[in-house]
């Protein structure tokens, strides 16, 4: 399987070798890790994957590599093509007695006898007076005097008429209204409840792992053993019309695909790319983008692509099309995304620790061949079935790039 994938927050280039194991002739889905992605516009674009004698697969977008590897690594598919040697045996079993804890109470450990294990947390200020002006036999609310009984009220429907509430006038100007309470501070003999100390398990053996054993399924592998190229397949998965594919080739040249791409799809790319900033020139206006703030929005897409912010893809884009939609606030959108990236960054190079608290007495606490495909625009294509609901459920607002 291969083409673009973009909805909601995925959004890639898929690269899915359906391979048969030569053991048990079951066939398995294995996914190119950390693809490439899709083209954030509506402009037309041919994706190239190139599949080399060598086991080497790349993958090109309008005629630039975006992504190589190799088919026979396990950092390049998820799961490799290659079984592990050994797996867990599924009949081991954890002894009864196999400890796991590091640590464990001090079981010498003895409650202090002054420890209260009832003190509250906090007690009433002995110490605090009732301020100057206090009015006691004021309530904080009172009857709106304005208020006017509606003249459709009926009594026996309605029941009885109340005037609104509205703060007491009297209170702003005091201290306070109402009875007066003494209020509460820190309990210095506050210790919470009582734990022993924990101390180094003598009887620790670590975290168990059943045994390995040798898989029954594991293979070697020169090179993937596929079957014939015996027809194409298109799988569109869009909620939104106007997605349209052309020119699918299947070659044993690369040349012939450069070739078929610089006569078929560039020209169409250059039209488009004039129509595209003739109607955004016509646009113009306060609400329109600077050549600047699109380039700049162009870069900050490309680093909302980078493997390492990943998790943060999702809120970095929302930002990016905030930017977008208001042009004015552009540099604060660029300010914000440089402290995500800066933040993640610190994170990866430092870590992350955990902020220390103050600690109480006794708490421790992993011949080529070159199909291509003519695509124009981010085609919603479909997504793997597991994520399909999910994913078209809450599909993401349609920014600039998208519509």
């Amino acid at each position: 399987m291969f083409g673009p994938d973009k909805c909601g927050s995925t959004n890639k280039v898929h690269f899915i070798l359906k391979h048969k194991n030569p053991k048990t002739g079951k066939y398995v889905e294995h996914h190119l890790k950390f693809p490439p992605s899709v083209p954030y516009d509506k402009l037309s674009h041919v994706y190239t994957a190139i599949l080399k004698p060598d086991n080497e697969v790349r993958i090109l977008v309008d005629g630039e590599e975006k992504k190589k590897a190799n088919f026979l690594s396990a950092d390049d598919f998820d799961p490799s093509l290659i079984p592990s040697k050994t797996i867990p045996d599924p009949d081991d079993k954890k002894p009864e007695d196999w400890d796991e804890r590091a640590k464990i109470p001090d079981p010498d450990a003895v409650k202090p006898d002054d420890w209260d294990e009832d003190a509250p947390m906090e007690i009433e200020d002995e110490e605090a007076t009732k301020p100057e002006g206090w009015l006691d036999d004021e309530p904080d609310e009172t009857d709106d005097p304005e208020a006017i009984k509606p003249e459709d009220w009926d009594d026996e429907e309605d029941g009885e008429w109340e005037a609104p509430k509205i703060d007491n006038p009297k209170c702003e100007e005091a201290p306070g209204c109402g009875e007066w309470k003494r209020p509460m501070k820190q309990n210095p003999a506050y210790k919470g409840k009582w734990h022993a100390p924990l101390i180094d398990n003598p009887n620790y053996k670590g975290i168990w792992k059943p045994q390995e054993i040798p898989n029954p399924e594991y293979f070697e592998l020169d090179k993937p053993d596929s079957d014939p190229i015996a027809a194409i397949g298109i799988e569109i998965w869009t909620m939104q019309d106007g997605i349209l594919f052309d020119n699918v080739l299947i070659a044993d040249d690369e040349k012939v695909a450069t070739s078929i791409l610089e006569k078929t799809w560039k020209p169409k790319y250059e039209v488009e790319k004039e129509k595209e900033k003739a109607e955004e020139a016509a646009a113009g206006g306060a609400d329109g983008l600077s050549e600047f703030q699109k380039k700049m929005f162009d870069v900050l897409y490309k680093i909302a692509d980078i493997p390492f912010l990943e998790p943060y893809k999702t809120k970095i884009i929302d930002v990016i099309e905030k930017g977008e939609k208001q042009p004015n606030i552009t540099i604060g959108v660029l300010v914000s995304i440089i402290v995500i990236f800066v933040t993640v960054l610190f994170r990866i190079l430092f870590g992350s620790k955990k902020p220390t608290t103050p600690v109480k007495p006794t708490t421790e606490v992993k011949k080529a061949k070159a199909p291509e495909a003519d695509v124009p625009g981010s085609s919603d294509d479909k997504e793997d079935e597991e994520d399909e609901k999910d994913e078209t459920a809450a599909p993401r607002r349609r920014s600039r790039r998208e519509t």
